[in-house]
């Protein structure tokens, strides 16, 4: 197998785990409620913060690939129905940004992307709406790639096809790895690119299609994978 062009990266699960930043953030700003807008805070708890978001998402699919777009209306919503001035949804959804960009990457990544931005042109490809620069990662990609900002999701074709345009790269020049069968591995595969899938937990190839040839338990055995390829 010959050595890749390009590599792109999935972010979220794939160098950090999101669950714990959402979390985070959620804690966060029903925090900055309870001190700035206490209605706003019993009003809407956390849980029922995300199902409002969630209820957004269903009843506006247009914003399916823009988890910021659905965020804001689901802030605007909450504090007109809490009686509070919406002109405060911007300072809300800062705070809320803000703490799901302070990420706890997986041990293995800072090393690794190091090792890989050295090698090779590196991409972010992803659904999420995470911030390499406020993350502190942004100096090891060449290329940032989101649902927002290409308006499809992965595993639509339109974001992979992006992301080659991007990096200069026919998709055949291009591996993608990360974390999802269906978004990264088959995502990629419909497309062209080249798929690795990010295995972290030691889990049974779920599908669809066959598992493919490149299965990593973490970005430094990926790193270790391209260094060989480069060298052969």
């Amino acid at each position: 197998m010959s050595a890749p062009s390009a590599l792109s990266l999935d972010l979220d699960d794939t160098l950090w785990p999101v669950a714990p930043a959402i979390a985070q953030a959620e804690q966060c700003l029903h925090r900055w409620f309870e001190d700035h807008l206490p209605a706003v805070a019993a009003a809407w708890p956390p849980p029922a913060l995300r199902a409002l978001r969630e209820r957004i998402a269903l009843h506006c699919p247009e914003l399916a690939h823009d988890f910021t777009a659905q965020r804001r209306l689901a802030l605007a919503h909450a504090l007109r129905a809490s009686g509070a001035d919406e002109t405060h949804a911007g300072a809300a959804f800062e705070v809320f940004f803000a703490a799901r960009n302070a990420v706890r990457c997986y041990p293995d990544v800072p090393a690794a992307l190091v090792r890989l931005s050295a090698r090779l042109p590196l991409a972010s490809l992803s659904n999420g709406n995470a911030d390499l620069g406020r993350v502190g990662l942004a100096a090891h990609f060449r290329v940032c790639v989101t649902a927002r900002e290409v308006g499809a999701l992965k595993p639509d074709a339109r974001i992979f096809i992006a992301l080659c345009r991007r990096l200069h790269c026919a998709p055949a020049q291009v591996l993608h790895a990360g974390d999802d069968p269906v978004l990264d591995v088959e995502g990629a595969r419909q497309v062209g690119l080249r798929a690795a899938w990010i295995n972290r937990e030691g889990r049974a190839w779920p599908g669809p299609g066959p598992a493919p040839e490149l299965v990593f338990a973490d970005l430094q055995a990926l790193a270790a994978w391209c260094e060989r390829q480069r060298a052969a």
